[in-house]
């Protein structure tokens, strides 16, 4: 059923946000500059933006489709929008990156890879958020 699988998504967006964050912990994934896979160092900020949204992930799903299908309706345009202008600042807006240190002079193979996740999390959002979770009275229209 569709309300099951909105769900679904939303506890599945739970524990990836909490593997993204477990990760950001393990050595084994930092180069000799302490960059998480060789692109960016997360911080406090990050971390807290990714367990905030883990936490409101599993929540919503937890809690209702209709929750759910919100949680995806706001976050997919906020993570997406943030991968974007990362993509061309280098800089985000969701973890406060663009305010506190302005464009960074970054490669563009480097901004890419950067904000890759924040574009297809967000875009998988947006579509859950508005093509899987559309009502069935307007999906049939």
């Amino acid at each position: 059923m569709m309300t099951d699988k909105v769900r679904r998504f939303g506890f599945l967006y739970f524990l990836g946000f909490i593997l993204v964050v477990a990760i950001g912990y393990v050595p084994a994934f930092h180069d000799s500059d302490g960059n998480l896979f060789g692109l960016f160092k997360l911080d406090l900020y990050d971390d807290s933006l990714h367990l905030a949204s883990g936490i409101w992930a599993g929540v919503a799903a937890w809690l209702s489709y209709g929750a759910a299908r919100l949680y995806f309706r706001l976050f997919g345009p906020l993570y997406f929008a943030d991968g974007v202008l990362g993509l061309f600042t280098g800089s985000g807006y969701l973890d406060g990156g663009i305010f506190l240190y302005g464009p960074l002079d970054l490669p563009l193979m480097t901004r890419i890879f950067a904000n890759l996740p924040h574009l297809l999390i967000g875009g998988i959002a947006i579509w859950v958020g508005y093509k899987l979770a559309a009502r069935p009275a307007a999906a049939a229209a």
